[in-house]
């Protein structure tokens, strides 16, 4: 059984970076064609897919983040790190990895295991 679980702050102040991290159990993130992903869900709204790591180690990110968005991945923990720069008013969001063959798409059917959340506020 695959298991996904983010770890980090629930609380970060304005113009910080956000750190987050995604251990996963019951598989390797280099297995070939998977792409582990970070999705978060602000308050009210749907999901937003925000990068990726895929099995080669490529990064991938959204064009509306990418210039904030960093994602790092450590083979030997089996965990994969998203840094968000310069946090402001609308990134409080449920932030979850999740695991895919393929990246990009905000639809949750895309992706076939999930971490259960972590709530982000940004607050000074």
């Amino acid at each position: 059984q695959v298991q996904l679980q983010e770890s980090g702050p629930g609380l970060v102040k304005p113009s910080q970076t956000l750190s987050l991290t995604c251990t996963v159990s019951g598989d390797s993130i280099t297995t070939n064609y998977y792409y582990w992903s970070w999705i978060r869900q602000p308050p009210g709204k749907g999901l937003e897919w925000m990068g990726a790591v895929g099995y080669s180690g490529k990064t991938y990110y959204s064009p509306s983040l990418n210039r904030r968005t960093s994602i790092y991945r450590d083979t030997s923990k089996n965990q994969f790190t998203l840094k968000l720069n310069s946090v402001t008013p609308e990134d409080p969001a449920v932030y979850f990895c999740a695991r895919g063959r393929s990246y990009g798409s905000p639809d949750r059917d895309e992706y076939d295991y999930w971490g259960q959340g972590t709530q982000v506020t940004v607050s000074s």
